[in-house]
């Protein structure tokens, strides 16, 4: 089993979504000891954003090669993706224009787009200033799940999930709670597996 881990925060050790990716692929590791992981953090090392490139000698061309070939070969992708400002960070745009490719993980048909790369499960770790969830008042401005799961559905890959940490701005108490929601969540989550 081939795990990719990506991180795109930009708050370091601080960050939310940082501490449940690791826990999250932490889990897969028990689950899977055999498993290998590529990680690629993209606040630290960001992706340039997409530009066409003609020649496959180019330096961009081969390092989008080399993301896509690290996409296509994972069997589970563990994702770090903070909501800023409603939606995700740019640097997870800049590896999202790297993975969407007509031809290699969708392509079009007479019947509509069809998804190349359903081969895969996708888990989101979410981390949330303020309350965002379905039902809550913010709800209408989540541009951060729908996106999500809008383009790996695209990809063909329907199984997508979220462990997410919501209000972790409101205080330093909502910050605990959230963090030991998520963590059982992912606890619940590994014992299922593993049954």
């Amino acid at each position: 089993m081939k795990i990719l881990h990506l991180d795109s925060s930009a708050l370091g050790a601080r960050s939310v979504s940082r501490e449940l990716s690791q826990a999250i692929v932490a889990a897969w590791r028990r689950l899977r000891p055999d498993a290998t992981v590529s990680y690629r953090d993209l606040a630290a090392n960001p992706l340039p954003h997409w530009t066409p490139v003609a020649d496959a000698a180019d330096p961009a061309a081969r390092l989008a090669s080399e993301v896509l070939d690290e996409f296509l070969a994972a069997d589970v992708v563990v994702i770090g993706a903070p909501m800023y400002n409603f939606s995700i960070p740019s640097t997870l745009k800049a590896w999202i224009d790297r993975i969407a490719v007509a031809g290699k993980t969708f392509r079009y048909t007479a019947t509509g787009p069809e998804g190349l790369a359903g081969d895969k499960r996708v888990i989101v770790a979410s981390a949330r200033g303020g309350y965002y969830g379905a039902g809550t008042p913010g709800a209408a401005a989540d541009y951060q799940e729908a996106y999500l799961r809008q383009v790996f559905g695209f990809l063909g890959i329907d199984q997508v999930t979220f462990v997410r940490a919501e209000g972790v701005n409101i205080g330093p108490e909502q910050r605990e709670q959230a963090l030991a929601a998520a963590h059982a969540t992912i606890a619940e989550r590994e014992a299922r597996l593993a049954a």
